[in-house]
């Protein structure tokens, strides 16, 4: 299927690592361009070699204004047609567990960044009157995961907020949507196999096929399958979903409206 990606310009963050990385992969393999942005300079130096004509790297974190300004200097008019928010998550920790300084700390990593981020790409798209974005927060906004509780609460944040803007913006050709990844074979997820194997005393190995266990499917879900789905929201064909969250979680989430 042909998802009309050719020569169109992306912003994806946390490019070089997990769905990051199989999303960028994903849409270069479409013939889409991307500003691969993320920390480390050495990974993404890597990830430009595999498409030196078609992706574009920024080091820096998101997390900091300076980061979002250098953004911009590189887009300068282009016009962007999709966005891909994603960063790493906070600590795995208990509620009781967690100071203050947890908290004010995961609002700037989880939801300050993505408000200035959004509120400085947004007003782009919607002047050109095309524009998609996703946002990779967590299955954890449709059903808390244990030892979660920073990400899941300020997440919960995100999701407002972009429901709220999609409403807002809605007729304007710009499409805002969140995907909700569960146990999927990222390094991310070993954050919270180490949490629960320091909890429990048991090893990690135990720990983590006793976390497959609990999958409906069996498995753990695979990055590239994941971004399938993302692409196809960067897409034009998605243009008749808005404000959606959307879970990939191999059946864990047990609500209705899951």
């Amino acid at each position: 299927m042909d998802l009309g990606l050719q020569k169109q310009l992306f912003i994806v963050g946390g490019a070089t690592s997990g769905f990051g990385k199989a999303i960028t992969l994903a849409l270069v393999n479409e013939g889409a361009r991307v500003i691969a942005i993320a920390r480390g300079i050495d990974k993404l130096t890597e990830l430009q070699l595999t498409a030196p004509n078609q992706i574009n790297i920024l080091a820096g974190d998101l997390a900091e204004e300076e980061t979002i300004s250098k953004l911009l200097d590189i887009i300068k008019d282009q016009p962007i047609h999709g966005m891909v928010v994603n960063a790493g998550g906070p600590p795995a920790k208990m509620v009781l567990e967690t100071t203050l300084e947890d908290w004010d700390k995961a609002y700037h990593t989880i939801l300050r960044w993505k408000v200035a981020l959004t509120q400085a790409i947004v007003p782009k798209m919607v002047k050109a009157g095309y524009g998609r974005i996703v946002y990779i927060e967590s299955v954890s906004v449709k059903q808390p995961v244990e030892n979660l509780v920073l990400s899941t609460s300020l997440r919960l944040a995100v999701v407002g907020m972009v429901k709220t803007l999609s409403q807002e913006i809605a007729s304007t050709g710009v499409t805002l949507n969140i995907l909700g990844p569960g146990s999927h074979n990222t390094p991310a997820i070993n954050r919270l196999y180490i949490k629960k194997a320091e909890q429990t005393g048991l090893p990690f190995d135990q720990v983590k096929e006793m976390g497959i266990q609990q999958i409906p499917v069996g498995k753990l879900g695979e990055a590239a399958d994941f971004a399938g789905l993302a692409i196809w929201l960067l897409s034009p064909q998605s243009k008749f979903i808005t404000g959606q969250t959307i879970t990939i979680d191999g059946g864990a989430v047990k609500g209705i409206m899951g």
